[in-house]
């Protein structure tokens, strides 16, 4: 009552508290970001040399939509989003059928563009064969590579839960592989606009 006037320290709420993402989100984060600068550089020489080619055969000619397996790579981001969530859930099972429709969807894909490439090289477009040919396989080609790397993790994940490796522990890295799927696919809409749209 006689001593100096009571002050009150205020606590910082909760709510306003912020911490340091995870290194594996940093990680991801930065591997996404350098991927898209490597893609960017791609598409730009694609629609740089794109009608330059002095000989045949042209886009026109032979580039054919590949509408259905386009709908399997990009419907696949739904099962692996409702993968990550029934992990984060516990329940394991049910994330092993998501994870397996999300192999499945993707694999097509892949297995499409085996096809397609199957088909232009009989048809003489081949990498060597113009300005076309060499942009067209540096760009899906790489697309593929990544779909390919991204399968394959994939197949891992779902192999060490068939196992009984993979728990609600984990959901966290999964959901970072699910990001470099989720990237995959984006990349696949602006690639697909480039090739079989603008470039045609």
């Amino acid at each position: 009552m006689n001593g100096a006037p009571a002050t009150t320290t205020l606590a910082p709420s909760d709510a306003s508290a912020w911490t340091l993402p995870s290194r594996g989100r940093v990680a991801m984060a930065g591997l996404i970001l350098s991927e898209a600068s490597f893609f960017s550089i791609f598409i730009i020489a694609y629609l740089f040399y794109v009608g330059k080619s002095l000989t045949g055969p042209y886009p026109a000619d032979v580039l054919e939509t590949p509408l259905f397996t386009t709908i399997c790579l990009l419907s696949s981001s739904l099962p692996i989003t409702l993968a990550v969530r029934a992990l984060r859930r516990g329940e394991v099972r049910r994330f092993a059928l998501w994870w397996l429709l999300t192999i499945v969807l993707g694999a097509i894909f892949l297995a499409g563009t085996a096809l397609e490439w199957h088909r232009l090289i009989g048809e003489g477009l081949t990498i060597g064969a113009n300005l076309f040919g060499t942009t067209f396989y540096s760009l899906v080609g790489f697309h593929a590579l990544h779909v390919t790397v991204g399968l394959i993790l994939l197949s891992l994940v779902l192999a060490l839960t068939l196992t009984g490796s993979v728990g609600a522990v984990h959901a966290e890295r999964v959901e970072m592989l699910s990001w470099y799927w989720h990237f995959v696919d984006a990349v696949w809409i602006a690639v697909f606009t480039v090739v079989y749209i603008v470039g045609r």
